[in-house]
């Protein structure tokens, strides 16, 4: 059941207690008890909201910046991706298993001034990082499972 709960929660957040009762044959109390055990375990960080940029704030810009780091001793990646993590700008921070490069750096800022200044005086200044490589994301098409241009996809498949 909690596979099925976080796959239609991952869909519509929204979606009421009544309606998740409903899809899953249980009452929207259950419903209910079991999002909120999900929360309570961690298993369910949050929620958020998915946007359209261009309708809501054409100026946002987006990058995807890729850190070849040198691990610390004791701690791997982990402090230097925490230290990252408390950027206002950071949207989020991951490993990466193989590679060019070791950390993943997704950051959001008013324009791309604001994005290169993050990147060359507070991300190349961190201790630890040896090189950055920075890829402005153009448009997004489809985030989360969601399709940002609205359209829905082809019911006959790719394949």
């Amino acid at each position: 059941m909690k596979n099925k709960i976080i796959s239609i929660l991952q869909q519509n957040a929204r979606i009421s207690d009544t309606a998740l009762g409903e899809m899953l044959g249980i009452t929207p109390e259950q419903a209910a008890a079991e999002i909120k055990k999900l929360e309570d375990e961690g298993v369910i960080r949050g929620y958020s909201v998915i946007l359209d940029e261009d309708k809501y704030d054409k100026s946002t810009v987006y990058a995807t910046i890729e850190l070849k780091v040198t691990p610390q001793r004791d701690c791997g990646f982990d402090d230097i991706a925490k230290t990252i993590m408390m950027y206002d700008e950071v949207e989020s921070v991951s490993l990466m298993s193989s590679g060019a490069y070791d950390l993943a750096v997704e950051v959001k800022g008013s324009n791309l001034k604001d994005v290169a200044f993050f990147v060359s005086e507070r991300l190349a200044t961190i201790d630890g990082i040896l090189s950055t490589s920075t890829h402005f994301i153009l448009k997004k098409y489809k985030e989360k499972g969601i399709f940002i241009d609205g359209e829905e996809p082809d019911e006959r498949g790719l394949g």
